[in-house]
């Protein structure tokens, strides 16, 4: 890319365990900072998902209706859409309710565990859809980058591959589960 890369990151249902990776790129940074405008992020202030991204990594499985609509935008305004970790991937952890009715997980998170105040919370936290599904389910994904959470060097490596014009061929990175 000749000039600076629009870059954007998203956290859906996740556990931040990806962002916290692609912080762990450590001095790294350095070498990526003078390509990129970091124009989205949970690490900035931007309130609204700009048009025109680049690249976009999006951590975390589509849980809730939020995650639906943010995640259409999100492809629609991303030439370069990547699943980072498992949860985006797969579904990973936070799938792991599609085993049980909904219905029955917030009783028992929101209800049967509680001590004071019980009942699921109304305001301001988003409704659950009925089941957990990854990216693709829901948009078309460039790229899937495994991992729980990929490592800072993994993460370094496909920066690296894109912002030199590059499809990073991952099969000699990484393989599914590490």
């Amino acid at each position: 890319m000749t000039e600076k890369a629009r870059i954007a990151t998203l956290w859906l249902d996740g556990c931040s365990g990806c962002h916290m990776s692609l912080l762990d790129i450590d001095e790294r940074i350095l070498e990526i900072a003078p390509l990129i405008d970091l124009v989205y992020s949970p690490v900035v202030d931007a309130k609204e998902f700009p048009e025109n991204v680049d690249l976009t990594l999006v951590e975390g499985a589509i849980a809730s209706g939020e995650d639906i609509a943010k995640i259409k935008l999100v492809r629609s305004r991303t030439k370069l859409l990547v699943a980072l970790g498992d949860c985006s991937v797969t579904g990973n952890v936070p799938a792991m309710r599609n085993n049980f009715l909904l219905e029955d997980v917030l009783q028992r998170g929101y209800v049967d565990n509680a001590t004071d105040n019980p009942g699921a919370p109304t305001r301001e936290v988003p409704k659950l859809e009925p089941k957990v599904i990854p990216l693709h389910e829901l948009v078309p994904v460039d790229l899937f980058v495994p991992g729980c959470p990929p490592s800072a060097d993994l993460i370094f490596f496909v920066l690296s591959e894109v912002l030199a014009g590059r499809v990073p061929d991952l099969s000699t990175q990484c393989h599914f589960g590490n």
